[in-house]
């Protein structure tokens, strides 16, 4: 998942907070690996490599200060989690959140190892970030954080090892700040030869072209494959938005071109409702100046369960994880639940989902647009070339529908949910290599 980056925001909340209170007792990991456990029964993978698979490689937590614009010292602490490196180097996001801690950070490394493979990338699974709030903080104290998280981090990344990527609380602008520090780091000799230690980052610094709406362009790609299979017209159809960041926004821009339209969107500030529809091209420039939707004049301020007992066709969750429980499952009147966001339905939650005969495009399909732009971004640095916006968008839609497909087979062979036919159909690809390769020494 991707979002934008957060700088101040003076804004008064317009409502509720997007976070429930017991987002925070939630054991993600946990959760994770019980997916992960369901769909190597499914599939009877060796125990081994399960054993393997349940926790990461490396956890790498970092404590670095950074001097302040008052001239203090505050110390900072950063995670670096590196899942598995089996199929390439490990590759995932660098998040920037007051929640971010080691375990939502294992099981996010986690899923990119799904990802990557349920993608067929030859990448493997990370995830990264510091523990702060980004609102609170200067551009000028962002950048030095930045600058000397990547310092801290050292030889743990590279282009060959580990290649981080934006998140939540970060975008191009601080990918650039990372592959600066680094590319001054490793030596003169070797500066050019580093873009891609990061994705990510501005055109103009080496990214590519579709990075930006990658992870958004996937979840219409999932969506407009389900909306042929379920014979649903999506001119007219009616979206529900939680988090307009990267992801949401984008999704919303992006569908709105096939005659969807978003009648409520949500944030951290709270949520509001336009039954006439909201100009998503509208509302993504005034969140990317305001930071958030908070005093949007286009739409009436509602409470959460307000929002998720709205009826409409599609659910687009690309906030945080744990936001549909037992409670927004049963509120929800949506015939679709596309997660944008990684583990925005609890186990719980999707069961409720399910039986009431909502679909549900899991989290490890739908997003991972995101980390397929990206390894295009790290191939076009490998090679020093420049793609095509066409040649991108032609390239993800291929994947994503393969993917879709390959997922969907497995569902109806295999007589399972969406979510552990696509762990199954990335733990095959796993499960083939360490069966070739065998375990060393």
């Amino acid at each position: 998942m991707e979002e934008q980056l957060s700088t101040k925001n003076t804004t008064p909340p317009v409502s509720v907070p997007a976070v429930p209170s017991h987002r925070h007792k939630y054991e993600f990991f946990k959760v994770v690996q019980g997916y992960l456990d369901e769909a190597a029964r499914l599939i009877e993978v060796p125990g081994y490599i399960t054993t393997i698979l349940s926790q990461p490689k490396n956890e790498i937590i970092v404590n670095f200060p950074v001097r302040m614009d008052d001239g203090s010292i505050r110390l900072f602490k950063g995670y670096r989690i590196q899942h598995n490196n089996l199929l390439g180097p490990f590759k995932g996001g660098i998040r920037y959140h007051e929640t971010v801690s080691l375990d939502d950070l294992k099981a996010l490394a986690a899923m990119m190892t799904w990802k990557c493979a349920l993608m067929n990338l030859p990448l493997g699974g990370g995830k990264g970030g510091i523990k702060f709030n980004p609102n609170e903080v200067s551009r000028a104290e962002l950048q030095r954080i930045t600058r000397r998280f990547f310092h801290a981090l050292g030889g743990n990344i590279g282009p060959e090892t580990d290649i981080p990527a934006p998140d939540m609380g970060t975008d191009a602008k601080t990918m650039a700040w990372a592959m600066d520090t680094y590319m001054n780091t490793v030596g003169q000799l070797f500066k050019q030869a580093v873009k891609g230690v990061v994705t990510g980052k501005p055109v103009a610094s080496g990214g590519t072209y579709g990075r930006e709406k990658a992870t958004g362009q996937g979840v219409v790609h999932c969506i407009t494959e389900w909306a042929e299979d379920n014979d649903v017209n999506l001119g007219g159809a009616t979206l529900l938005v939680q988090g307009f960041g990267n992801v949401g926004s984008n999704t919303a821009v992006l569908l709105s071109k096939l005659g969807a339209s978003t009648v409520a969107v949500g944030d951290h500030t709270g949520y509001l409702y336009n039954p006439e529809g909201f100009n998503p091209h509208k509302l993504q420039d005034y969140v990317k100046k305001n930071r958030s939707i908070a005093g949007y004049p286009a739409g009436k301020p509602i409470s959460r369960e307000e929002f998720f007992r709205l009826k409409a066709d599609i659910f687009i969750p690309a906030a945080l994880e744990n936001q549909v429980g037992v409670e927004e499952a049963g509120w929800l009147q949506v015939r679709l639940v596309a997660e944008g966001a990684n583990g925005p339905c609890t186990p719980e939650g999707e069961k409720i989902l399910l039986e009431r005969g909502i679909h549900i495009l899991p989290d490890i399909l739908a997003n991972s647009g995101g980390v397929t732009v990206s390894y295009y971004e790290w191939v076009q640095n490998k090679r020093s070339e420049t793609w095509t916006l066409e040649e991108v968008d032609s390239r993800l839609e291929k994947a994503m529908k393969r993917a879709y497909r390959e997922v969907t087979e497995m569902a109806r062979q295999k007589k399972c949910t969406l979510r552990l036919a696509a762990y199954a159909v990335a733990l095959q690809r796993l499960a083939a290599v360490y069966g070739e390769r065998e375990i060393f020494p």
